[in-house]
């Protein structure tokens, strides 16, 4: 179960246990018996799903609160920045984006007024201010193709990993093919479990588990990047509620250690998201190492008026 507290602009974001959503309650076991139904249905649902993606692009047409708190840290896991934002974003006319507030302190920016640390600047565009991201936009989802710019191809990478884990990721050197982790090759190092559950006390779902072997070699294990992928499954419709994902990976170009859930529940019988949580180490050449942590909360949507 991820562990975390609601902090206080003062204080960090625990460190998450890495297993999976914290308001889903397991009671069983699934045996399913039917030939039709199985690991590969669940599998199948992961690679083809779109409408998670679509689920912050839907946030458009709603007016809500979202809290964000952000944490950077040094290299011994000192809180070296801290940002927190309480934003109203408003759909009852033009769109309107209202700081209720706006709170920053420490090691956060350089000279020129951007972020020091890049994740930080990435998940400011995807998840802080959704309407001036290209979230809104009704593009289909790509798998690392070049914007414009660098920093447009990283974004869109960057998305790959956070709506459509196993999928491959192109222009990454040395990893982009090691997120395909349901190809022949290499479900041989996964093991693979589902259990029956409810989420949010009321929502009876499916919790869909993906975790490296634990008999496999270190060597083995140390190559393979995504070491546990969690998946919530609406047991009425099959829809995505939730992800957890667990990736650690190291060579001689870049080391990373990044943990992420993302929560999802219905408002008015649509799906939209309600919580992000992030910790992650990110160290390649010539940058400085980056530690983050954040916790991003949605809540009080309202269908926007003329929507």
């Amino acid at each position: 179960m991820i562990i975390f507290t609601l902090p206080g602009f003062g204080q960090a974001i625990d460190r998450f246990n890495p297993d999976t959503i914290k308001t889903i309650e397991l009671d069983s076991t699934v045996r399913i018996t039917a030939r039709k139904f199985g690991i590969e249905t669940f599998i199948n649902a992961i690679i083809t799903d779109e409408s998670f993606y679509q689920s912050f692009r839907n946030m458009k047409k709603y007016t809500f609160i979202a809290e964000n708190r952000i944490y950077t840290y040094d290299k011994k896991n000192k809180v070296e920045g801290k940002i927190y934002r309480k934003i109203r974003h408003n759909n009852d006319g033009p769109y309107k984006m209202e700081y209720l507030a706006k709170e920053d302190a420490g090691k956060l920016f350089k000279k020129n007024g951007k972020y020091q640390l890049y994740t930080v600047e990435m998940f400011d565009y995807i998840f802080m201010n959704p309407y001036n991201s290209d979230l809104v936009t009704e593009e289909p989802m790509t798998t690392g193709a070049k914007g414009k710019g660098a920093n447009e191809s990283y974004k869109d990478k960057l998305k790959t990993l956070i709506f459509s884990p196993g999928r491959p990721i192109k222009g990454l050197p040395f990893i982009g093919d090691k997120t395909q982790i349901f190809t022949a090759n290499m479900r041989q190092y996964y093991d693979y479990s589902y259990d029956s559950g409810t989420y949010l006390d009321s929502i009876p779902v499916y919790r869909f588990k993906v975790a490296v072997k634990k008999d496999i070699s270190n060597s083995t294990r140390n190559g393979l990047m995504i070491k546990t992928l969690t998946t919530i499954f609406d047991k009425r419709n099959f829809a995505i509620l939730g992800r957890y994902v667990d990736m650690k990976y190291s060579n001689i170009v870049f080391d990373f250690d990044v943990q992420m859930n993302i929560e999802m529940s219905y408002f008015g019988g649509e799906k939209l998201p309600t919580k992000i949580t992030y910790q992650g180490n990110w160290d390649y050449p010539f940058k400085k190492e980056e530690r983050a942590s954040f916790l991003i909360v949605h809540k009080d949507y309202r269908l926007g008026k003329g929507k």
